[in-house]
């Protein structure tokens, strides 16, 4: 079967669940530094200009310089892009018996023409995986010219077949209102029948509509085992998010709360930012499980370097008070003005970047223009 793209962004509203989790129940302090916008880039620190501008205190009424070592873990306000690396490599596949399909075949060998041709004549004749290929096909462009609205129809008669892939595809364009009449009570049943057919990316949405759907604990134990399975089948999106419910969810079995690392940990490897930005924090602050710093340093300083803000703030923190790594003035101030250019104000950092000298901070400026997202 092909695989089909997952539009994460196909349900906005569904991602509530995650500033469910930031309000109260997740440390929040983080997670108010996430949610803040970026701004025009304001003129560098200098010791001749003396920062005045104040920091509203978080959810919790806490501020960062409250906290014992002012990192906080955080639940997360937005889901960021994957960046596609690996994760742990899966067991060896079973090897296969079944018949061959030859549609299939000449699309994943990239002969479009071809598998459009066998394809559209046994999409013709009722079957729902082919439909669902000629309607991917024509999505894409690929051996035909690119025809969302036929597109559309082929989803529609795939997903009243039951094709799992085709009744995600068909949910998502029926809660969008593309190229078919919006009809969120439809898209729901399709969703949640291509959830429970076992298709993963329709399983973490799933999960996000109920969370959605039902506020509280009670979208929280509704969606969890749906975040579960799309996370076994190497979603990151719901590994971490099952990392963030078995932290704050009540009665859960003990056993699951003392995975909630080993979740995120996935995630992060999966290149999940936000996920790298909490496994830094977790470990730097013992959440679920014990404190490593220097590991900490290590998850904090990737995400630093993919452009996570937060992070980048964070890491200045760890520099000036050598946890998980040796002091750096230098290094310090330039994670400060980087994080500070894309909006994020921290007075604790200001004060510090005020008092090392003008060198210092012109390496760290210097070094600031000089860095690059990897």
């Amino acid at each position: 079967m092909v695989s089909m793209p997952w539009n994460r962004h196909a349900y906005k509203t569904a991602f509530l669940f995650i500033a469910a989790l930031a309000v109260g129940a997740v440390l929040p302090a983080i997670a108010q530094a996430q949610s803040q916008q970026p701004q025009a880039e304001p003129p560098e620190p200098s010791s001749r200009q003396v920062m005045t501008r104040p920091v509203a205190p978080d959810a919790g009424g806490m501020s960062n310089a409250d906290q014992p070592d002012g990192i906080v873990p955080s639940g997360g306000v937005e889901l960021y892009q994957r960046m596609g690396a690996g994760l742990p490599p899966l067991p060896a596949e079973k090897p296969y018996t079944g018949p061959v399909d030859e549609a299939f075949g000449a699309y994943q060998r990239g002969l479009y023409v071809t598998a459009l041709g066998k394809a559209l004549q046994r999409a013709s004749a009722g079957d729902a995986a082919a439909q669902t290929l000629v309607a991917e096909m024509m999505t894409k462009g690929l051996g035909i010219k690119r025809d969302a609205k036929t597109a559309a129809f082929w989803y529609g008669q795939a997903a009243e077949r039951g094709d799992p892939a085709g009744m995600f595809q068909y949910a998502l364009l029926l809660m969008t209102g593309r190229d078919v009449p919006a009809d969120k009570k439809k898209a729901d049943d399709y969703m949640r029948r291509a959830a429970e057919a076992g298709n993963s990316s329709a399983q973490f949405n799933w999960a996000q509509i109920l969370i959605s759907d039902n506020p509280g604990e009670r979208g929280l134990q509704l969606a969890l085992p749906f975040y579960e399975k799309a996370a076994e089948q190497g979603v990151a999106d719901a590994q971490y998010a099952v990392a963030q419910l078995y932290v704050v969810m009540k009665n859960l079995p003990a056993q699951k709360k003392s995975m909630a690392r080993q979740w995120l940990e996935r995630a992060a490897k999966a290149g999940f930012d936000t996920a790298q930005l909490d496994m830094g924090v977790w470990l730097v602050n013992g959440v679920g499980g014990e404190k490593d710093y220097e590991r900490g340093f290590d998850w904090l300083r990737i995400a630093a370097h993919r452009g996570n803000v937060v992070a980048q703030n964070k890491l200045s923190h760890l520099y000036i008070d050598a946890l998980g790594t040796r002091p750096d003035p230098v290094e310090a101030a330039k994670w400060y003005v980087l994080s500070r250019r894309a909006g994020l104000q921290d007075p604790e950092l200001e004060d510090f970047y005020l008092g090392i000298n003008d060198e210092q901070q012109r390496q760290a400026i210097e070094a600031a223009n000089k860095f690059r997202r990897s």
